[in-house]
């Protein structure tokens, strides 16, 4: 998702710190997001930013009517994750999402957690060449080498990490002071300063695969941000946000 439009929502001069105040206009870019919603909606010149499912709920329009996505979007997607395990699982989810679709990687999801050992740090740090090459054998799973090489060297710099607070502190020390406030297409980035920082911080220690995308992607799916749509369901469920998009000053940060 490439950002150059700001959310519509206008904040008093003095408070347009934040990466999403209003700044000036320039050329957009085609996001990740608004590529998958206009190849669900082709005919349309402008792909809607929701849609409301059989149920009667609102859900961003990326989720579509596809069960797998319905169910991974209810119950998971950008509710705050502050677990090490859990924060790794997304991240290496995220790296075997490059250049596919992220259902995709859900209909795979169980497979490449029994070939991953569960994605436990501890285990996978030590994994070696045969490892690797076993795991390229591995019908169920997406065999890609570079990525299954990204996730082993990300499972080592977690480790590394932990005495300086681990990579919950690290990813929740990038939480931004607003998040967008999406109510027309286009208005979420696919990266921002903080993904910017946040991605640079992660290659400084020893992870790789970790772009700006990459790392916001990973922002929105653990809750840093709130990416959902204002008429969305489920937007506001963290608790951390005010309406117009400003950071709650008691917003838990992990710490």
């Amino acid at each position: 998702m490439t950002a150059t439009m700001a959310p519509a929502f206008t904040l008093p001069e003095a408070q347009r710190t934040d990466s999403y105040a209003p700044r000036a206009p320039r050329v957009r870019q085609i996001t990740a997001i608004e590529e998958a919603q206009s190849n669900a909606f082709p005919s349309l010149a402008t792909p809607p930013l929701t849609i409301r499912g059989q149920d009667g709920k609102v859900r961003p329009a990326w989720v579509g009517d596809d069960p797998i996505m319905i169910d991974y979007y209810d119950s998971e997607w950008g509710t705050p994750l502050r677990d090490e395990e859990d924060l790794f699982q997304t991240l290496s989810l995220l790296t075997f999402q490059a250049g596919l679709r992220w259902r995709t990687v859900l209909a795979r999801r169980t497979a490449l957690r029994g070939a991953f050992a569960g994605f436990a740090p501890d285990l996978l740090a030590s994994w070696n060449q045969d490892d690797i090459e076993r795991l390229m054998e591995d019908s169920t799973i997406i065999r890609n080498r570079r990525k299954i090489e990204a996730v082993l060297a990300n499972a080592r710099a977690t480790i590394k990490i932990r005495p300086s607070g681990g990579l919950p502190k690290l990813v929740w020390d990038h939480q931004p002071d607003f998040t967008p406030v999406p109510v027309e297409y286009g208005d979420v980035p696919d990266s921002t300063p903080e993904s910017v920082a946040l991605a640079k911080t992660l290659r400084e220690h020893g992870f790789t695969a970790v772009g700006p995308k990459t790392c916001f992607a990973l922002m929105q799916a653990a809750g840093v941000v709130d990416a959902n749509p204002v008429e969305a369901y489920r937007r506001g469920e963290s608790g951390m946000w005010e309406s117009d998009g400003s950071r709650r000053t008691y917003g838990a940060r992990c710490a």
